[in-house]
């Protein structure tokens, strides 16, 4: 009985790290969202240090890799010993490897505050910024957070020029690195300002009254491909992961989207194929039933993100499903998944009873869990047909829910006997399929923690290959001990808030 409680509380903190993200949901505040993580957060680290730190080997969404990062390292009084430091170093300096840069010196930040300043933390700090490849992009994009995270280090930049732009902005005239002196001359001189990062650049766009219009015309060759979405300029769909491509789709006019229906519809196949990788066509008879009912808006913060998220597995279980073998079932009734639009009650309850009427292998719910139309249907009907009608399990049901409860500091299941699992990104369905066979209540503490080995040992091979290659000539810093290694922006992956861990559905199913 111990061992299926302490997997259950893992379980319950792998779905808070995946869905929350401490911001604003249909049913609760911000506030209620950060202090129910919180709590999850210390339970887990206080009573399985060692499965809190392996949780970074995971699909656990940004703001928790950075939660478990910081609680680790305010804590490391508490570890065990020497190795499972050793452990636990390895795994914050790989997934700080994977985070966007902002974040990452935001962590750093709230460590300073925290006065968290150990030798181990040093180390790691240093270490991530021996990784940065161009010291004056950090400086120019990130520069608050680059001149705090040395401070509290005791940094040393190995470039003086840097080193004056960043403490001594004064001392020189002009700078040799043109970044730099983009930045000098982009103060009285419009021109220089494309030469800068999006970011930056918008700034002095604005205090120097460059219209709008002008200024995305002429700095598009410098965004990012989210900066092109994000400021509705083309975007390149055919590279966009699965998940984003979802929430752009949903963001456009009706009308546009019929317009561009087959643009639309080719490129969401085409990154679901791209998700399913070897895994295509192998789930032979699949239904899905996706929640879109009005509460799957989102909020102000997310807006429609948990419609987005079901839109992304539509497509997915599309192509993981045998050939003309998936029945899609939307808790409207609809049968456009290009127009779907929050709206109406959730009657999970008859979408299941559609869904099971198919005889399908696999069922897949992807909802928040508010089954009301009527309450409780969806539970009661899975509870049959899992004792009375197929006892045998032979069709395959999990719940994948992309909104937590802070109330439940889970997230909400419909059934005891459903396993149900957290999801942010579509993307990562297989993954938590699979993971989701450790909420069916019939597996141990210690088959999770061997899935965790695994896990574990899979990502910290994929990162120290990913560090062998990025060592070479081409590397600005080392890892110096005397002063802080600097780095910059060379990684330009690494500036785009969509980095992974691992990759497609073959490298973590």
């Amino acid at each position: 009985m111990s061992e299926l409680v302490a997997a259950e509380d893992v379980l319950l903190f792998v779905n808070a790290a995946v869905t929350a993200t401490g911001q604003r949901e249909f049913r609760s505040s911000a506030a209620a969202q950060r202090f129910s993580l919180a709590f999850v957060h210390e339970y887990v680290r206080v009573n399985y240090r060692p499965v809190y730190a392996a949780s970074l080997a995971l699909d656990i969404n940004h703001h928790n890799a950075a939660l478990v990062v910081e609680g680790l390292l305010r804590t490391s009084d508490e570890a065990g010993g020497p190795e499972e430091k050793r452990a636990e170093g390895r795994l914050i300096a790989a997934r700080l490897a994977l985070l966007p840069p902002q974040r990452v010196y935001r962590l750093f930040r709230a460590l300073r505050a925290a006065g968290v300043n150990n030798r181990r933390t040093r180390a790691i700090v240093r270490g991530w910024l021996a990784t940065r490849r161009d010291p004056a992009h950090d400086a120019v994009k990130y520069r608050s957070g680059l001149k705090a995270t040395l401070r509290h280090v005791h940094g040393r930049l190995p470039d003086a020029e840097t080193g004056d732009f960043l403490f001594a902005p004064r001392r020189r005239v002009r700078y040799e690195n043109p970044t730099l002196d983009a930045f000098r001359r982009a103060r009285y001189e419009q021109g220089a300002l494309y030469e800068l990062p999006f970011t930056v650049a918008e700034g002095f766009a604005a205090k120097h009254g460059v219209p709008r219009a002008v200024f995305l015309e002429r700095i598009a060759p410098r965004m990012t491909r989210l900066e092109r979405l994000r400021t509705a300029r083309a975007a390149d769909l055919s590279v966009m992961p699965l998940t984003r491509l979802a929430v752009y789709v949903l963001s456009l006019p009706f009308g546009e989207r019929v317009a561009r229906r087959a643009e639309l519809t080719g490129a969401l196949r085409a990154a679901a194929r791209r998700a399913a990788g070897p895994y295509a066509g192998t789930w032979g008879r699949v239904a899905g039933v996706l929640d879109d009912s009005f509460s799957s808006s989102g909020s102000a913060v997310k807006r429609r993100r948990p419609l987005a998220v079901a839109l992304g597995c539509h497509f997915l279980l599309e192509a993981l499903a045998a050939p003309g073998a998936y029945v899609p079932l939307w808790t409207s009734g609809g049968d456009d998944a290009l127009l779907v639009r929050p709206y109406g009650p959730t009657p999970l309850g008859s979408r299941v009873l559609d869904a099971l009427e198919t005889g399908p292998d696999r069922l897949v719910i992807v909802s928040d869990g508010w089954d009301n139309a009527p309450p409780g249907l969806a539970g009661e009907v899975l509870r049959v047909w899992r004792t009375r009608l197929d006892p045998e399990r032979r069709t395959g049901v999990v719940h994948l829910n992309p909104v937590y409860d802070a109330e439940g500091f889970d997230v909400r299941a419909l059934a005891p006997g459903v396993p149900v699992a957290g999801i942010r990104d579509a993307e990562d369905l297989a993954a938590l399929v699979e993971i989701a066979q450790f909420a069916e209540g019939r597996t141990g503490f210690g088959e999770l923690r061997a899935y965790l080995d695994r896990r574990v040992e899979l990502f910290l091979t994929a990162a120290d290959a990913g560090a062998g290659a990025a060592d070479g000539p081409g590397s600005r810093l080392g890892n110096q001990r005397g002063g802080a290694p600097e780095g910059g922006a060379g990684n330009r992956s690494a500036d785009r808030p969509e980095g992974r861990v691992g990759g497609g559905v073959e490298e973590r199913a």
